[in-house]
């Protein structure tokens, strides 16, 4: 099982931390769309490592075309000498709609067809063919040599999308080569949706469970000391909080009987009260969602709860402390390697 890190910083900031991951042994580093572009980090994570293998996890795909995704992948397959994956995820109507300002319209059947139009165009550059893309909501039938970049050396990147409804989970594992498992996840609804979920895309493809990975980032709530523990522990119950107030993730709750938490956190954030959010959170709830305790506590339930399902685990701290995530690190392969 590989092993990666968060790359939460601004490109001034983000080459140095990839650095630190690669040095640090981690196999992977996620970078995420919040307060800026994640593909000009990216950009920069590439150009400060070697080895390290670079996911935009996620980037928002309905904020973009197939077309703006296709030279990106392509540019930061090429920056980073094979080793980039696109990751994508949809957000929600409200930012797309009002954020964004782009469409929103059957979004598990948008993505599948956002990923087949993307592979397309990746297919014409790689063989010299005509594109000649045609769906519901993306058409893509134009490209001059003028703007046709050469076959790339690397091939094409991976696309990995994220999903938590079992809708666009099916077609993440139909058209992707990899499933991100949201943070706001149980070992319940891992298990009773996701998984199942992903058999049945599976088979709707024709793929085998071997042709695909998973990745999971796990709210990871630990530190070196008692003072740090107790910060990361209200960082994640504030995380939880905020997911949890969110329609579409609802299903995770009521995997445990918890639907009307929702409601509640929905209500906050319609208010306003962001710094109560948190309190909606007991240790329940908390610890059924994250994994909480020191470096060793929590990389022994890493391990049993993704031991066999997963291929990739990203353990999502608070603190860029390169201490805790080397023990960290250690701590998850030594429970790993434990039969």
């Amino acid at each position: 099982m590989k092993i990666d890190g968060t790359l939460m910083a601004s490109p001034t900031e983000v080459g140095t931390m990839a650095a630190d991951l690669e040095k640090a042994g981690f196999d992977g580093g996620y970078i995420f769309e919040g307060p800026g572009d994640p593909f000009i980090s990216t950009s920069v994570a590439a150009l400060g490592t070697t080895k390290i293998e670079l996911m935009t996890a996620v980037a928002i795909a309905f904020a973009r075309n197939p077309m703006n995704l296709a030279y990106l992948g392509n540019d930061l397959q090429n920056l980073s000498r094979g080793r980039f994956t696109l990751g994508l995820g949809t957000q929600i109507k409200a930012h797309i709609e009002r954020r964004f300002n782009m469409p929103w319209s059957k979004p598990a059947a948008r993505m599948r067809e956002l990923v087949l139009a993307t592979r397309a165009i990746w297919e014409c550059w790689q063989t010299g063919g005509k594109l000649d893309f045609k769906g519901e909501f993306y058409s893509h039938t134009l490209m001059p040599p003028l703007f046709m970049p050469p076959a790339n050396e690397y091939g094409p990147p991976k696309i990995f999308l994220a999903a938590v409804g079992p809708l666009m989970t099916e077609v993440a594992a139909e058209v992707g080569d990899g499933y991100f498992v949201h943070p706001f996840c149980t070992d319940k609804s891992l298990n009773e949706l996701s998984l199942a979920a992903i058999d049945r895309g599976l088979e709707k493809a024709g793929k085998r469970r071997s042709d695909f990975s998973i990745s999971a980032q796990v709210i990871t709530a630990t530190g070196l000391t008692e003072e740090n523990l107790d910060k990361a522990k209200f960082m994640a119950k504030s995380q939880i909080a905020f997911y949890a107030s969110t329609p579409a993730y609802r299903p995770v709750l009521e995997c445990h009987g918890w639907g009307e938490l929702q409601v509640e956190a929905n209500r906050l954030t319609r208010e306003g009260k962001w710094a109560q959010m948190a309190e909606l959170i007991d240790d329940q709830i908390l610890e059924t969602i994250a994994v909480v305790g020191s470096p060793e506590e929590v990389a022994t339930k890493i391990a049993g709860r993704y031991r066999g399902k997963v291929e990739r685990i990203c353990p999502m701290v608070y603190e860029h402390d390169m201490t805790l995530l080397e023990e960290l690190q250690r701590q998850i392969r030594s429970a790993l390697d434990t039969a």
